[in-house]
């Protein structure tokens, strides 16, 4: 599945309501709310958690994945080491991470895009990607709003 950077992963893009993303993946695997009143919908075959925000009128803003053929400008992610990770994203210009460690796993954020590379054993375990907020301070929603 391609990472596209600011919009989304594969055919997943942010501004998506639920009954977009069930037009494209079927119905999941398991739909919850979590503790902020947001949908969650869950794909176990696509290993992909999808987030759709309470507050932006349930319009799909995060992703977590953790797939094995989730790729970003044609490099795989999962199961490498950060460190090459880090070295194919350097050639596209992204080079910019605050590293927060919990336990076992480290998270490298990368706030120009908005995603997190989640390591454990300094191996690539998971990939999270969020909606970017614009200059105006609004979500910059990539999904056309239907009239």
């Amino acid at each position: 599945m391609k990472i596209n950077l600011k919009s989304g992963i594969d055919k997943l893009l942010f501004g998506m309501k639920q009954n977009d993303v069930t037009a494209v993946f079927g119905k999941p695997d398991k739909n919850y709310k979590d503790e902020d009143d947001n949908v969650i919908f869950v794909y176990n075959a696509h290993k992909i958690r999808l987030t759709f925000y309470e507050e932006e009128e349930l319009k799909l803003g995060y992703l977590v994945a953790s797939s094995n053929d989730l790729e970003v400008f044609g490099f795989k992610i999962i199961g490498r080491k950060i460190a090459d990770v880090k070295k194919d994203l350097a050639t596209k210009g992204i080079t910019k991470y605050t590293q927060e460690t919990f336990d076992t796993f480290e998270n490298y954020f990368n706030e120009d895009n908005w995603f997190i590379l989640q390591t454990e054993f300094d191996e690539v375990v998971k990939f999270e990607v969020g909606a970017i907020i614009n200059d105006k301070d609004e979500f910059d929603w990539k999904f056309p709003v239907k009239k």
